[in-house]
């Protein structure tokens, strides 16, 4: 088995280099990366869920619950913030704007 300290710093290096990693991918990256995320937070929350079904004392019980809620919490905002970024590359139509096939100013050119 692994010690205490050793799983605390594997956590406390694992932290770091996910900052790097994530500090250094670039602003048109992001989207494709809050999608991959969301696969690996689904594939955690049926581990969540696979562990309350197992569960057998209340603590047990409790944290799995705690694992499936804020798994559950992860995945909707992911989709949330992928939802937002997405509707950014979206062109911009003003209200009462034509397009050129409906006789728009850009039509009559």
């Amino acid at each position: 088995m692994t010690s205490g300290v050793g799983l605390l710093t594997i956590f406390v290096l694992s932290v770091f280099v996910g900052f790097e990693v994530i500090s250094k991918v670039s602003t048109i990256l992001h989207t494709p990366l809050m999608s991959g995320a969301n696969a690996i937070h689904g594939i955690i929350l049926v581990g969540a869920m696979l562990l309350l079904g197992t569960a057998h004392g209340a603590g047990e019980v409790i944290l799995a619950l705690v694992a499936v809620v804020l798994a559950t919490v992860n995945i909707v905002g992911g989709f949330v913030v992928t939802d937002r970024m997405l509707e950014m590359f979206k062109g911009r139509t003003t209200r009462g704007a034509r397009t050129p096939a409906e006789g728009g100013e850009s039509a009559k050119r």
